[in-house]
């Protein structure tokens, strides 16, 4: 008869686990887990003929129980319904938790604000549009970012983790690829901006300041009605053009702070949020040029199109970048950073200790279940 690989699965198959030696601990390893005699710095090989757990569980789940390292392990074989409902979530905590921060980013990116609407921080911002408009408006178009958020971000989720595992396995023979992570995290960018671009366009044109429009509902039918249903992808491929590099930098750069701090990719809620902190912040820092241009196309701001002669709608990312240095020179591209990097930074953090969460939970209950079976 194999032998048990842990001391609980030694118990529930009626053998003393003394035999295991006082210092054996269960210790994790990709395939499952092992035991190591404290010292001899070994892992012991499961035994001929022991039976393999699909889905990365550890033997010890025909034991009705798991270990604590197991439990701690965040699932390298998720099904693809916890990456999108882990993905929901995640989207929708980090858009709604930041989104007073957004609303600032937006008006500080104006090319020619309103002289009562000149921030020089995001705090003097904040304050101010709280004392002057009132405490709900950094809020207006929440509901619109949360109603795109979730389908956009399940979706992006869950072809960033299929599409990592296949290129990591083709490129890294299922070691971890910064390629495969690029890639993916850029092609996954394309799901996620055809569901949200809608959303950011109507966003924007709440966050402004003195918006003409009295809701989402009435902004969706007068942008509809006035410059046609084109006009809620205006800004899709500058959109694009920002997000593929800022996704391509956001995942490698995360993926190499989990090498880093987080080698053995366990579940580690300080690892994740660091991780996620500085990778929003390097991605959200490179990419503000393009996200001034973006926010121009999205507002279609008339004060600042009228300053240069520009009649009618203004679109193309090229003539975008072009207006933009027209009104503001280089540091136009630049308006906003400090606002871009401190929304980013909890944003990101958030998103990925939440989606990293509720993956690990998901998967963990449906170990569990099968294991009390």
């Amino acid at each position: 008869m194999p032998a048990p690989r842990c001391a609980r699965a030694a118990r529930a198959a009626g053998h003393n686990p003394s035999f295991l030696g006082a210092s054996a601990r269960p210790v994790l390893s990709e395939r499952g887990c092992s035991e190591r005699k404290e010292g001899a710095g070994t892992l012991q090989e499961p035994a001929p003929g022991a039976q393999k757990v699909a889905r990365g569980a550890c033997a010890c789940t025909r034991a009705g129980s798991l270990h604590k390292e197991c439990a701690l392990s965040l699932p390298s074989g998720a099904s693809l319904r916890t990456h999108m409902a882990a993905g929901a979530v995640a989207g929708i905590m980090e858009h709604t938790v930041m989104y007073p921060v957004d609303s600032v980013k937006t008006r500080m990116q104006s090319l020619q604000p309103d002289p009562k609407a000149q921030y020089r921080s995001v705090y003097e911002a904040l304050k101010k549009i709280i004392l002057t408009e009132g405490i709900w408006r950094p809020l207006r178009g929440i509901n619109v970012t949360m109603l795109g958020a979730g389908p956009a971000h399940a979706m992006y989720f869950a072809c960033y983790e299929k599409l990592k595992k296949t290129l990591s396995e083709t490129i890294q023979h299922g070691g971890n690829s910064h390629l495969a992570n690029g890639v993916a995290g850029s092609v996954a960018t394309l799901l996620h901006d055809a569901v949200m671009n809608p959303a950011e366009v109507v966003k924007q044109r709440m966050q402004m300041f003195n918006s003409p429009y009295k809701s989402v509902l009435a902004c969706v039918r007068t942008v509809q009605k006035t410059e046609g249903f084109g006009a809620f992808y205006r800004s899709y491929t500058t959109q694009l053009t920002m997000n593929v590099p800022f996704q391509a930098i956001h995942f490698i750069t995360y993926e190499f702070m989990q090498e880093q701090i987080n080698p053995r990719r366990e579940y580690n809620p300080r690892s994740h949020i660091v991780s996620g902190a500085v990778a929003g912040a390097v991605a959200a820092a490179a990419t503000t040029p393009l996200d001034v241009c973006k926010t121009l196309l999205n507002t279609q701001e008339n004060t600042a199109l009228s300053s240069v002669n520009i009649s009618g709608h203004l679109s193309g990312m090229v003539n975008a970048f072009k207006t933009v240095y027209r009104l503001g020179g280089i540091p136009g591209y630049f308006k906003g950073v400090q606002a871009r990097v401190i929304y980013q930074m909890p944003s990101t953090a958030i998103a990925w200790s939440v989606y990293e969460f509720f993956k690990y939970f998901l998967t963990k209950h449906k170990l569990e279940k099968r294991a009390a079976f």
